[in-house]
C-alpha cells in the first residue's frame, strides 16, 4: 500500500514540483480555448468550472471569510495548476490507451477504501486531497482512476513513477497529442511534460544596466 499511496501523489505533486522553465508562448489560433490536446479544446469555460469546484469546495471547508480569503491568497495559481492537471491527465490517459492499460471501477473503489482507512475516513481523504493538489470531493474518484493508470502504465514500461522511463513515455504522448496552451497560460513543454510561463520579451533585465 505504501507504494500505491506515493503513486497516488505522482500527477497531483508533478504541478509543485515543476520547475518554472521558460519557452517561447505559442499563437492564439483557437479563440475561446485555453487549450488544444489531440485536436480536442479545453475551453476556458470548462477550465473556469474546474477552478470553481475547486474554491467552492475551499469555501466550503472553512468556517469564515477570512480563512478562505487566506486559502486563495494561497492559491493564487489554482487557474493555471488546474490547467496544468487537465493537459497532463489527458497526456497520461493517452500514454496509458496506447500501452492497453485500463482500470476497473472495482479497482477505483478498492484504492479508495485503502487510503480511506489509512487517512482516517471519507471525510479527511477528501479534505487532503483539496489542499493538497486542488482536487475537489466530485473529483476524487475520477482522479485515483487516473492514478491507477500511472501505476499500472509504469508497470507495464518495467519502471516506476518516480523513473525517466515512465515521463519519456508521457512525453511520447504529449507529442503525439501536439499540444497548444493559450499564451495567457504559458506554454507545454512536452520535454518534460508540463505547463512552462511565456516569455515577456517587451520586459528588460535592468539589473545589468550600468
Amino acid at each position: 500500500m505504501h507504494r500505491r499511496r506515493r503513486t497516488a501523489l505522482v500527477l497531483s505533486a508533478v504541478i509543485v514540483a515543476a520547475a518554472p522553465l521558460l519557452t517561447a508562448c505559442g499563437s492564439d489560433a483557437h479563440p475561446g480555448a485555453a487549450a488544444i490536446v489531440g485536436g480536442q479544446r479545453i475551453t476556458v469555460a470548462q477550465l473556469q468550472n474546474r477552478v470553481n469546484e475547486v474554491r467552492q469546495a475551499q469555501r466550503s471547508a472553512v468556517a469564515d471569510e477570512t480563512q478562505y480569503q487566506q486559502i486563495v491568497a494561497r492559491t493564487s495559481t489554482l487557474t493555471r495548476d488546474t490547467l496544468h492537471q487537465m493537459v497532463l491527465d489527458r497526456v497520461l490517459e493517452h500514454a496509458a490507451d496506447s500501452a492497453g492499460v485500463k482500470v476497473t471501477r472495482r479497482e477505483v473503489q478498492q484504492l479508495r477504501s485503502e487510503m480511506e482507512q489509512r487517512t482516517g475516513g471519507a471525510k479527511a481523504l477528501e479534505t487532503n486531497w483539496l489542499n493538497q493538489f486542488g482536487v475537489p470531493p466530485q473529483r476524487l474518484d475520477e482522479n485515483l482512476r487516473l492514478q491507477l493508470k500511472a501505476q499500472k502504465l509504469a508497470e507495464r514500461l518495467g519502471t516506476d513513477t518516480s523513473q525517466p522511463d515512465f515521463w519519456k513515455a508521457l512525453s511520447k504522448a504529449s507529442d503525439e497529442l501536439d499540444i497548444d496552451l493559450n499564451p495567457r497560460y504559458g506554454s507545454w513543454d512536452s520535454r518534460q511534460p508540463s505547463r512552462v510561463e511565456a516569455k515577456t520579451p517587451w520586459l528588460k533585465d535592468v539589473s545589468a544596466v550600468s
